[in-house]
C-alpha cells in the first residue's frame, strides 16, 4: 500500500485530535463506509486476521479520505484507523481503558458520561462514544462469548470476565438515562502482603499478627465499604494458608485469584428467564462442606449464607474467612446478626450472638480514604460474651499523624493488649519472650 502524504494542517495537536469534533466525525463516518464494505465481502471477513484486518481499515481510511479531501495529517489518519481497528477487533473506546494497568473502574452512565477511578480517585473520562447503540454495540462484544443475554426481557446483567474482572450493565427500561455500564478490573498479579505492607495498607506488626492469625486457623472477617479493597487483603491472607490445605471459594462471581496450590473455586449461577436454575452462595456452602474442605472462604457474606459459614466456623472449619459490607468491627457484627435473622434463625437472639463469638476470631476493618488510599482501619478480636453482647477488644487502630506542614503520615497504635483467642497463645508467649518482636 502507498502511504499517503496528508496535508498540514492547523488544528489541534495529534494528542488532543482524538478529542475533536473532526476525528469523531471522520470515525463515524468511515465506520459506516466500513460497514458496508464489511457486508459485501461477506463471511470472508470473519476469516481474516487481526493484522489483516488493520491493512484494510487503513486502505479503505485513504481511500475515503482522498476521495472526499478530508484535511487531516498522516498522524492523524492513523489516529482514526487505529480507533476503528478497536471498533472492529475490540472494544472500541473501552479498548485503552481495558489495557491500563492503572485502571480499576470503568463507570458508563449513558454514553456522553464516562468516569474512571484510578488509585482510588474518580474523574470523568475525557472519552465518549456516538450514541447509546454504540456502548450497547461494545458491551454485546463483551458479553457475547460469556454467553449472556442483554435485552428488554433481560435488561440486567451481572458477569465475570475472562480476565477476572467483572462487568454490571442494566439497560433500558430499568436504567432511565441510557445504558449503565459498571466494569471492575482486577490485578493479573494480586497484590502480597508484602506488598500491602510498602502501599501503606498496613504496617509490618500488624502484617505478622494478621499471618500467625490465618496460620493459627482463626476464622477471619474483612469488614468495610464498597471498593475499600476487601478483596484484596483477602487475596492477600489466603496467601498465608499452608500449600498443604485444600481450600474452597465460594463467590457470586469469582474475583478471588489464590496463589495456592490447592484450591477449588465456585461460583453462583443467576436463574434462568423464568426463574430455573438459580444455584446461590448458600446452596454452594451448604455442598462444599461434603468436599472435603480444610478452609471455607467466601467471597462476599451478604445473606442467609452467613449462618451456613457460621456453623462451619463452629464446627470443625476453623481458619475459614469471608468479607462483609459494614462500616465498624461492630457494624459488622450488626450486620451479621441480621442478615442471620433474614434467614430465618430460629434460636433467641443471645444464642445467635453466642453462635457468632464463638465462630468468629478476629474482625479486619480497611476503608478507603478521601485521598483515594486504602487503609487497614481496626484489626480487632472478639472474645466472647458479656452481659448477652458480644465482647471485642480492639489491638491496631489507624490514627495517621498530621505533620506541621498539614501532612498526614500513615500511623497506627497499637493498645498493647495480647490475643485472647487459645489458637494465637502459644504464639504470643513467644512473642513475649522476645523470640518474634511485635513493636
Amino acid at each position: 500500500m502507498t502511504t499517503t502524504v496528508y496535508a498540514p494542517t492547523t488544528q489541534a495537536p495529534a494528542s488532543d485530535f482524538e478529542h475533536t469534533p473532526l476525528f469523531a466525525d471522520l470515525k463515524h463516518r468511515t465506520h459506516e463506509h466500513l460497514l458496508s464494505r464489511i457486508e459485501e465481502l461477506g463471511a470472508e471477513f470473519g476469516r481474516w486476521s487481526q493484522a489483516a484486518i488493520a491493512q484494510f481499515v487503513l486502505m479503505e481510511l485513504d481511500s475515503y479520505i482522498r476521495l472526499h479531501s478530508v484535511p487531516v495529517n498522516e498522524q492523524e489518519a492513523l489516529l482514526v484507523a487505529h480507533a476503528l481497528t478497536r471498533e472492529l477487533t475490540g472494544l472500541g473506546p473501552l479498548q485503552p481503558l481495558l489495557e491500563d494497568p492503572r485502571v480499576e473502574d470503568i463507570l458508563i452512565n449513558g454514553h456522553s458520561n464516562v468516569y474512571v477511578s484510578r488509585g482510588g480517585i474518580l474523574q470523568r473520562e475525557n472519552l465518549h462514544f456516538k450514541d447509546d447503540e454504540h456502548v450497547l454495540r461494545i458491551v454485546r462484544r463483551i458479553l457475547a462469548p460469556l454467553g449472556r443475554r442483554l435485552d428488554e426481557s433481560s435488561p440486567m446483567v451481572d458477569a465475570r470476565l475472562p480476565d477476572g474482572g467483572r462487568i454490571n450493565v442494566i439497560i433500558e427500561p430499568l436504567s432511565i438515562d441510557g445504558p449503565s455500564v459498571s466494569i471492575r478490573k482486577f490485578r493479573k498479579d494480586p497484590l502480597t502482603p508484602a506488598e500491602l505492607v510498602q502501599l501503606g495498607t498496613f504496617n509490618s506488626d500488624i502484617c505478622r499478627i494478621l499471618e500467625m492469625a490465618v496460620q493459627a486457623r482463626c476464622n477471619i472477617l474483612v469488614s468495610g465499604g464498597t471498593s475499600s479493597g476487601k478483596t484484596s487483603l483477602l487475596n492477600a491472607l489466603a496467601s498465608f494458608i499452608p500449600g498443604s490445605e485444600r481450600i474452597v471459594t465460594i463467590e457470586d462471581t469469582a474475583e478471588l485469584s489464590l496463589n495456592h496450590n490447592h484450591v477449588v473455586r465456585l461460583e453462583s449461577r443467576p436463574g434462568g428467564f423464568d426463574g430455573t436454575g438459580h444455584v446461590s452462595i448458600r446452596d454452594l456452602l451448604r455442598n462444599s462442606l461434603r468436599m472435603r474442605p480444610d478452609r471455607i472462604i467466601v467471597g462476599e457474606v451478604r445473606s442467609g449464607e452467613v449462618l451456613d459459614l457460621l456453623q462451619a466456623m463452629n464446627t470443625g472449619h476453623d481458619g475459614s474467612m469471608g468479607t462483609i459490607h459494614a462500616s465498624s468491627p461492630r457494624e459488622c457484627l450488626y450486620r451479621a446478626e441480621m442478615l442471620a435473622g433474614f434467614a430465618g434463625f430460629q434460636g433467641s437472639e443471645v444464642s445467635l450472638r453466642r453462635q457468632i463469638a464463638n465462630a468468629v476470631d478476629f474482625i479486619v476493618q480497611i476503608g478507603r480514604l478521601s485521598n483515594g488510599r486504602r487503609r487497614l482501619l481496626s484489626l480487632t478480636e472478639v472474645t466472647g460474651m458479656t452481659d448477652n453482647m458480644i465482647s471485642m477488644q480492639e489491638l491496631y487502630r489507624y490514627e495517621p499523624q498530621v505533620t506541621a506542614d498539614g501532612q498526614e503520615i500513615d500511623h497506627w497504635i497499637s493498645l498493647g493488649i495480647s490475643p485472647h483467642s487459645p489458637k494465637l497463645l502459644s504464639w504470643w508467649r513467644m512473642q513475649q519472650a522476645g523470640q518474634g518482636g511485635v513493636r
